[in-house]
Formats: structure tokens, C-alpha cells, sequence
């Protein structure tokens, strides 16, 4: 189920998608710290169990399944869906009050939840003009399969869970405002603030 949000006269939403392993989650950190305190990340809420070093209410928020669905049950998602073998989701509340506080969001999400924004968000005439999606598209899958046997969170069954998922995804990538092929980390960093300031400035207009 996926939840309307209330419609915002200030902000900008700036959602970015990729298949795992597209080096979505770094760029858009970078970008929240380069363009801070104007710009915050939204932190999304998982059932999975925090990594090393993770935060809850910093990296994620972290449910179990019980208090997952007690949130879905009382409304409280804007969207959420089962990634994998784990469920994520986006909190009303992580998004609604920064936008109204004239507060610009970037989202990393996967391209099911992204998906699910677009079209909540579609009919609403003052939302959807702030609502602005990116699509990380890699190389190729071989690139995708380095990046996540180099980070070391997945084993190889997982690894090519992922890459089947990939293949789904990438075949969705021009439903997104904008796209663009990944390099290194500096190059998509830049790519992403570029689209940014583009953004911004149509909003100004």
C-alpha cells in the first residue's frame, strides 16, 4: 500500500535509484554533506539487521518485522516494499515536515520504492513538480558483480540475486527525469550535483 503525501510549496524531493552496487547510497551522501544544512538525506527504514557500524535513525531505521508491520497498519509509510529477502520503506514523517520547511530531500531508494513515489505522486499538481527521480545506470552487469564482491556485504548467492534484479530494473530506467552512466566515484558525484543545481534552478524560475 502506498501512501498519498500531502502536497508542498517549498522543497525539492531529488529521488536516485540504481540496481546494488550502482554507488547510489555514497553520492548521495556526499551531495547532503557538500550542500548542507539546505540539503538532507532521507533515512529509510529496513528490517534487516544493522552492518557494522550503522546507526539507527542515522543509516536507517531499523525494524523488526513485527514493528514493520504495526507502521504499515497505522499508515505510517509513504511507500514500502520487499527488497530481496528484507522489507524497506520511507516514513511519512521523514518526508513531509523538511519540504514544508522549505528543506531539500535526497532519496536513495531502490527502483521499486522509486517507482512507487512516481506514481503516488503523479496526480498531485503541487507535489509532482518537486518530485524528481535519477537513475544510476551502470556499465554492465560485470561492473555491478566487482562493486559488490569489493564491498563484502553479500555472499555469492546473494551476489546473484542482485544481478537478476538488475536485469529487471535497468529495463525501467526511462521511466526516471534523468539518467547517466557510471564511472568512478568522482565523476557520478559530480554528474548528481549538476543535476541538482539544475533542479533547483527550474524551481527558482
Amino acid at each position: 500500500m502506498v501512501m498519498m503525501m500531502r502536497g508542498s510549496k517549498n522543497g525539492l524531493l531529488l529521488i536516485v535509484s540504481g540496481p546494488a552496487g550502482s554507488g547510489k547510497t555514497t553520492v548521495c551522501n556526499r551531495l547532503a554533506e557538500k550542500f548542507a544544512p539546505e540539503v538532507e538525506r532521507v533515512v529509510t527504514s529496513t528490517t534487516r539487521a544493522p552492518r557494522e557500524g550503522e546507526r539507527h535513525g542515522v543509516d536507517y531505521f531499523f525494524f523488526s518485522e513485527e514493528e514493520f508491520n504495526e507502521l504499515i497498519r497505522k499508515g505510517q509509510f509513504y511507500e514500502h516494499a520487499k527488497v530481496h529477502t528484507y522489507r524497506y520503506g520511507t516514513l511519512k514523517k521523514a518526508i513531509l515536515d523538511k519540504l514544508e520547511s522549505e528543506i531539500d530531500l535526497i532519496l536513495s531508494i531502490d527502483v521499486q520504492g522509486a517507482a512507487s513515489v512516481r506514481e503516488a505522486t503523479r496526480g498531485d499538481p503541487e507535489l509532482a513538480p518537486r518530485v524528481k527521480t535519477v537513475f544510476i545506470v551502470p556499465e554492465n552487469l560485470d561492473q555491478i558483480r566487482r562493486r559488490l564482491k569489493r564491498r563484502g556485504l553479500d555472499d555469492e548467492a546473494e551476489i546473484e540475486r542482485r544481478l537478476k534484479t538488475a536485469e529487471r530494473e535497468l529495463a525501467g530506467r526511462n521511466e526516471f527525469n534523468h539518467q547517466f552512466v557510471s564511472g568512478d566515484r568522482e565523476e557520478d558525484f559530480r554528474r548528481l550535483c549538476e543535476i541538482y543545481r539544475e533542479e533547483k534552478s527550474r524551481l527558482s524560475d
